[in-house]
């Protein structure tokens, strides 16, 4: 599928990212880092990467998009919207996990972290052909890796280098460029719809006060 042209685009951390994958290569990303807005930023961003490409919705093939884990509200914001531009377009959308796209240009074996609540990271270590199951703990709790050459990358990388006395890189690039290469390298396009990813409950408690009596 040489004529692939892949939409990528993540909105499950405090970011809204977009990429665009063609002929090979990634023409055209933006990045920028946002608390919250994505809800209203992402599909100006898509539509402005389209257009840095030079490109618009009818080229497109193939749309991948981050699952998480991550912010509930950023991973549920691109996820419908990947199943919808993906109902109308008529191409197939591609789910990624944050886990799977730290592993595009990585020397693996690496130990991934991604941000997780009260200052704790989820981690799991990636091989080429294993990983561990992610968990989350706090950075001090973090057990020596099956492979002691393991190197970290991800959210607080630096931190857990020191503490396991390893070494630390960034990613390689920025979400949405890492997840229209991993989707660009895949053979098999999936048929099953993209998913949040999630690894713990929401952060919601039931209302205090009963519910509003419903007269007939």
């Amino acid at each position: 599928m040489a004529d692939r042209v892949i939409l990528g685009f993540d909105t499950s951390g405090p970011y809204c990212s977009t990429a665009v994958f063609a002929g090979g290569d990634v023409i055209a990303a933006r990045s920028e880092d946002m608390v919250k807005g994505q809800a209203e930023a992402l599909m100006p961003f898509i539509e402005g990467t389209l257009a840095d490409a030079g490109l618009s919705y009818g080229d497109l093939t193939q749309i991948g998009v981050g699952v998480g884990p991550g912010n509930y509200t950023g991973i549920r914001v691109a996820v419908s919207a990947a199943r919808g531009l993906s109902l109308s377009l008529g191409i197939p959308a591609t789910g990624v996990t944050l886990f799977d796209a730290l592993t595009v240009a990585a020397p693996l074996p690496i130990l991934a972290t991604l941000q997780a609540s009260r200052n704790d990271v989820y981690v799991s270590e990636i091989h080429h052909n294993w990983r561990s199951e992610p968990q989350q703990m706090a950075v001090e709790d973090i057990a020596t890796p099956k492979a002691g050459n393991c190197v970290c990358i991800g959210h607080r990388s630096h931190d857990v280098a020191g503490h396991l006395g390893l070494t630390a890189q960034r990613a390689t690039y920025a979400p949405a460029s890492a997840i229209v290469r991993y989707v660009a390298a895949k053979k098999d396009i999936p048929e099953e719809r993209p998913t949040p990813y999630y690894l713990r409950p929401a952060d919601a408690a039931p209302p205090r006060d009963p519910a509003p009596v419903i007269l007939d």
